[in-house]
């Protein structure tokens, strides 16, 4: 502390001697003292030499801890004696400002160990090794708590907690059903949980849905939304069957599983009331269920005439409590996830196919006129996966006046596979099985199949087929609007149209008489290309002949409005007579 308040003595001076920089520089020889002994000249050198090299030190980067510490022990020998030398030299001022600066710096490094905030000092910036092949490059956020910007892919996780849990994920399943990356769906689902709007994701958040369109992501939100509405009514049968009692482990699991309202139909429809319940339900109350597990489960001790009872109605002989047992077992089947999984795969790599004809009601007593608009579809029979939009929806048409008679072909090739797959694979008998048990499990398997499977295959198909054609039929009227939209405002021209716009230039694109995009571009009109872009545009028109600029309304318009007037008036395009 003694050697500072020193120092700060005798500063006051040198403050004085900077005000001065009028002064001439002097040579060293001019002031001739006695010659001083060598040892003081020698250090003077040393000290001089010791201060040129601090400042190129100090300044590309901040130093180690270690360096730092290095560099600093020779300062810290001559703090004591350097403003002497300092005083001693008055003549240069500008030199003076210098060495004070660092002496000054000097004394806050030897007394806080820390570099000075006047000292600039480079950043090392730190390479964040994020690579992902599938994925686009993380653009820096800027958030509140990282101003300078924080690489993100994802606003979280892919784990998304929603109202209504199911045993499916919501990102997982919306990533399959519209084939878009998890990342992406989850991302999506958090900016439509914060009611972004589709143009705003589109436009703004590029980075985060990795540059979807506008179609797309409104699928995406059109399919959230449908699994959120089958997440609902499930979770609400689910506190229905609760009050009613009715509600078992098997079915809650039967249920969650559910992804679309067809199934959810297919699992509940036994359990609505006013209905008298399934044939599967009517045995269960018979008491059968026991026998029909013990059938998969252990068939050795399963002895069916022990469940024969003579005075009740439906376990009188030995033929119903079989038809009991069996209608139990195509129940287990029916709703099994694997056994469905299976049945259609196997439908996807066969030949399903849809047919209609003419309904024998309506040609008895039904409009001609109405029967003849749907003559194509009389005796009319294509594959599911060519058949055309307009043709599922004319199909739908006649079906709903009762003129067509609809029905999905399914080749019994695939039955006779599925049913040896379930009675060699998914439901092979833990155990021998006897003949007649054998025969049972066969006849479960078809029965399932014909009773239960084969109508919720055909109601999907439908389903999905209709569902599809109303989609591509708004998409068709869309199109047709985008056609109405782009007719030509002024008839028999080319037209040149500006969107004008500074920091991402200003969009050119020139239309031919007939509407057709015959040329896109971007100019910076409002930036120092000024010159160069004017030549561009004077080629486009020339080369197109075109002599009509239609200039948008919006930011830089005016500007844009200025440019072209400026040029028109310059007779710049000439020969052509360009007006806009």
């Amino acid at each position: 502390t003694s050697e500072s308040e020193e120092e700060e003595e005798e500063w006051e001076p040198k403050s004085k001697i900077t005000r001065r920089p009028h002064l001439p520089k002097k040579t060293e020889a001019k002031p001739k003292k006695a010659a001083a002994p060598r040892s003081t000249v020698a250090r003077k050198m040393v000290k001089k030499v010791a201060i040129k090299e601090e400042m190129d030190v100090s300044l590309p980067i901040a130093p180690v801890e270690d360096n730092k510490m290095h560099l600093l022990k020779p300062k810290e020998e001559d703090a004591g004696t350097k403003p002497k030398s300092l005083n001693r030299k008055p003549e240069v001022p500008k030199k003076m400002e210098i060495n004070s600066f660092q002496g000054k710096n000097q004394n806050s490094l030897v007394s806080d160990e820390k570099p000075s905030t006047s000292v600039p000092v480079v950043k090392q910036e730190k390479c964040e090794e994020e690579f992902a092949f599938d994925e686009p490059p993380s653009k820096k956020i800027k958030l509140n708590a990282c101003p300078e910007g924080k690489p993100v892919k994802n606003l979280g996780g892919n784990k998304i907690k929603e109202e209504f849990e199911m045993n499916w994920d919501i990102v997982q399943a919306l990533s399959e059903i519209t084939n878009v990356e998890p990342w992406v769906c989850a991302n999506l689902i958090r900016l439509f949980q914060e009611e972004n709007t589709i143009p705003f994701i589109a436009r703004y958040r590029k980075e985060l849905i990795n540059n979807l369109e506008a179609d797309a992501l409104r699928e995406v939100q059109h399919t959230l939304e449908e699994l959120r509405t089958v997440a609902k009514k499930t979770h609400t049968m689910i506190q229905k069957l609760k009050k009613e009692g009715k509600l078992s482990s098997c079915l809650l699991k039967g249920l969650l599983n559910c992804r679309t309202l067809e199934e959810l139909d297919h699992v509940s429809a036994p359990y609505k009331t006013g209905s008298k319940g399934t044939k599967a339900q009517r045995a269960k109350q018979l008491g059968l269920e026991p026998a029909a597990l013990s059938l998969l489960q252990n068939p050795v001790e399963l002895n069916l005439f022990s469940y024969i009872r003579p005075n009740t109605k439906g376990l009188a002989n030995i033929q119903e409590v079989e038809a009991g047992v069996q209608h139990i077992l195509a129940d287990i089947f029916a709703k099994d996830k694997d056994t469905l999984d299976f049945i259609r795969k196997l439908c996807q790599q066969r030949y399903i196919s849809i047919q209609s004809t003419l309904a024998k009601v309506s040609s008895k007593n039904g409009n001609e006129k109405d029967i003849d608009k749907f003559q194509l579809y009389h005796e009319f029979s294509c594959n599911v996966k060519n058949i055309q939009h307009h043709q599922i929806l004319a199909i739908n048409r006649g079906e709903n006046l009762k003129i067509l008679t609809v029905k999905v072909n399914i080749p019994d090739g695939v039955k006779n596979e599925f049913c040896w797959w379930c009675v060699n694979e998914r439901w092979r008998p833990k155990q021998f099985l006897k003949p007649e048990f054998m025969r049972l499990l066969r006849s479960s398997v078809e029965d399932a199949y014909k009773r239960l499977i084969y109508p919720l295959l055909c109601r999907e198909f439908r389903s999905k087929l209709t569902s599809d054609a109303e989609k591509e039929s708004v998409m068709m009227f869309g199109r047709n609007l985008r056609q109405l939209l782009l007719t030509s405002p002024v008839r028999g021209r080319t037209l040149m149209g500006v969107d004008p716009g500074y920091k991402h230039g200003c969009k050119l694109a020139i239309i031919s008489p007939t509407s057709q995009i015959l040329h896109t571009d971007v100019v910076y009109l409002h930036s120092g290309q000024r010159f160069c872009e004017a030549e561009k545009i004077k080629r486009l028109l020339l080369q197109y002949n075109c002599s009509t600029v239609v200039i948008g309304n919006g930011t830089a318009c005016r500007e844009t409005e200025a440019y072209f007037a400026d040029l028109i008036m310059k007779k710049y395009f000439a020969p052509l007579d360009v007006v806009y």
